[in-house]
């Protein structure tokens, strides 16, 4: 695949999402065998953030940047972390009031994605913050945490405090992006009167 071929940027973004299968799977062995299989989703969890930070770093780094990788790192990024979030939710690592926090990671994610696709083609663009990055950072840490829950102390407490701080991240910069698109939204409906 030429998009791909002396890419190691792209190579590292592709895998991550090529890995999300196999954590998956691990869910649903943990009945059948118990820590070993969580601490190696936790391990290949690792592994996958880790191409996160070093996807975006290469590729300007070694002057890699694409159109297909623009394009699809930030869909990998959303398809890791809603995965992950769902496993989390559907294996009672996150449960109760602490839900919430979930529904309000994936109405920012949705809401963002939205207004990007709305503004993409009038050639506006909304670049990451570095908010945006330590918020990505913050709800990487906390889903590690949460992976290990119930097989390391204090994992589940940490997980959803940093899930927590996550969140009100994720509102933050959510508002922040929703203020940009509003006002470009406000400055074209002002065009159309004139």
């Amino acid at each position: 695949m030429e998009l791909v071929k002396n890419n190691i940027a792209n190579i590292l973004t592709i895998s991550r999402i090529l890995l999300l299968p196999i954590m998956v799977l691990f869910f649903y062995l943990e009945d059948t065998y118990g820590s070993v299989v969580i601490w190696l989703c936790f391990f290949i969890f690792i592994i996958s953030a880790i191409t996160d930070y070093f996807d975006g770093y290469i590729a300007r780094k070694l002057n890699q940047i694409s159109n297909f990788g623009t394009f699809l790192d930030p869909i990998s990024d959303k398809i890791f972390v809603s995965t992950i979030l769902i496993m989390l939710v559907a294996f009672e690592r996150i449960t109760g009031i602490w839900v919430i926090l979930v529904m309000l990671i994936f109405a920012r994610e949705f809401m963002v994605s939205g207004l990007r696709e709305f503004l993409g083609p009038k050639g506006i663009k909304m670049p990451v913050t570095i908010l945006a990055k330590w918020k990505t950072t913050v709800q990487m840490l906390s889903l590690g945490f949460l992976i290990l829950s119930g097989y390391s102390p204090y994992a589940y407490e940490i997980g959803v405090i940093l899930l927590l701080l996550a969140t009100i991240l994720t509102l933050i910069t959510g508002l922040s992006y929703l203020i940009i698109g509003l006002k470009h939204m406000k400055v074209k409906s002002d065009k159309d009167k004139a």
